[in-house]
């Protein structure tokens, strides 16, 4: 059972009763994070994240941990984007707890400076970890070709400088001018009483007011670049991101370009991996993927390879897509591909904690909220048409943006091979292994 609630001070409540379990799991979403920033204070939003966890006015650093965990219970946060979370899963006997301990870090953190300094430490030794991952730094070089300086593409995490500048009163406004009960939503999923729970979420954020300043969150309408950049990394594998159109959160056609995205690179039977790695053996990981976000979206195939493969290995995977948008899907494989997508999304959404975070983040974007046969009749209702439409608006203009992490590439050729037809795989075949 759903519910849907908002309070007199404009926080939202989205509920998913399920009875037959043991457990809830309660998010406290709020819609800020890295998009919400500027040059000079990219990072805040996930720094904040970071602080909520030092101490409250009635829990220390320990007890905010402790009292939740000594039960069986988790607690954990996450800042993305354009939403930073923070959520609990805990027995049902102990709902009242997660709610207090949430709205204590919501409303009662200390934000001491001693604190605020000792974090700059830990968050730079995370800039300094995600550094030595390139898959991160590939992620956030190809925002940067997809985005240009739009802060779409800002780093979640800031920069050492940005994070290094943070100041107690700039940290404490940023946080009153977005934690407002306006820009956040409560998802509550598992075993509770509905007759109580909204008494309940009352007793801990009813009297949650904005501040004078608050900033509801808006959206830019960013540009999506022609961009090919390379960033020198001394590793062995070339890490590959390329880039094509997509489409905003909200968008029906999602779904169709989910299954798109499956049986071009969403496993090991798929197109992509069966031609790259299976038959021509360039990689061990390829596979490509959809990001929606607030008006805009984007498509990727990414791959890790060996830097001898790579101009091969792109033109193959640009011919595939080609091949791929030309063809077409067929009758027998899309009920094949809408019957996979089908089974992937029921067994994603399986546990109180995947449901609360698919519940909270429908309400915070859009307002409603996705339930599982709402999205099981969407994915049956994808055809022929919706298939083509699809695929004309992620594969009919081919890469449009790239970013690369390695060593020993020659970007202007391989902007060649994206950009145009010129590159013969027959001619390269010399060079293979």
């Amino acid at each position: 059972m759903y519910n849907l609630i908002k309070l007199n001070n404009g926080l939202r409540i989205v509920l998913e009763n399920i009875d037959y379990v043991k457990s809830v799991s309660v998010g406290m979403w709020i819609e800020n994070g890295s998009r919400n920033e500027n040059r000079d204070n990219n990072g805040i939003s996930h720094f904040i994240e970071h602080m909520m966890f030092k101490g409250t006015e009635n829990r220390n650093a320990f007890e905010i941990a402790d009292c939740i965990e000594s039960i069986g219970g988790q607690i954990n946060a996450f800042t993305g984007k354009e939403a930073t979370c923070y959520y609990v899963k805990i027995l049902d006997s102990h709902i009242d707890l997660a709610l207090d301990v949430l709205s204590d870090m919501i409303f009662n953190s200390k934000m001491l400076k001693e604190d605020i300094e000792k974090e700059k430490g830990v968050i730079i030794e995370e800039i300094n970890m995600n550094e030595d991952s390139p898959e991160d730094v590939l992620s956030d070089l190809h925002s940067s070709a997809i985005w240009g300086e739009d802060p779409v593409s800002y780093p979640i995490l800031g920069t050492i400088d940005t994070v290094k500048s943070f100041t107690r009163e700039e940290i404490v406004d940023y946080m009153n001018r977005y934690y407002i009960p306006e820009n956040s939503v409560i998802s509550i999923c598992g075993n509770f009483d509905t007759s109580k729970i909204q008494n309940m979420v009352e007793k801990y954020f009813g009297s949650w007011k904005s501040d004078k300043n608050k900033k509801i969150t808006t959206y830019s309408n960013p540009k999506t670049f022609n961009s090919n950049l390379f960033k020198k990394k001394n590793i062995e594998q070339l890490h590959i991101s390329l880039g094509m159109p997509g489409v905003e959160l909200g968008n029906d056609l999602v779904y169709p370009i989910i299954l798109a995205n499956n049986i071009l690179g969403g496993g090991a039977s798929s197109i992509l991996f069966q031609k790259l790695r299976e038959e021509k053996g360039f990689c061990y990981s390829i596979y490509s993927y959809m990001s929606s976000l607030n008006n805009t979206g984007v498509n990727v195939v990414y791959a890790g390879l060996n830097p001898k493969y790579a101009e091969n290995a792109i033109y193959l995977i640009k011919e595939e897509i080609n091949n791929f948008y030309k063809k077409g899907i067929s009758k027998e494989k899309l009920i094949k591909a809408k019957e996979q997508l089908k089974g992937g999304y029921i067994l994603g959404i399986e546990s109180t904690s995947s449901r609360m975070f698919n519940n909270g983040k429908s309400v915070l974007f859009l307002n409603r909220i996705n339930k599982p046969e709402d999205i099981i009749n969407k994915i049956d209702a994808i055809n022929e048409d919706s298939i083509r439409e699809a695929m004309d608006i992620v594969y009919s203009k081919g890469i449009l943006n790239s970013a690369f992490v390695g060593e020993n590439l020659d970007l202007d050729k391989i902007t060649n091979i994206i950009e145009k037809s010129s590159y013969s795989f027959k001619q390269s075949k010399k060079n293979f292994i």
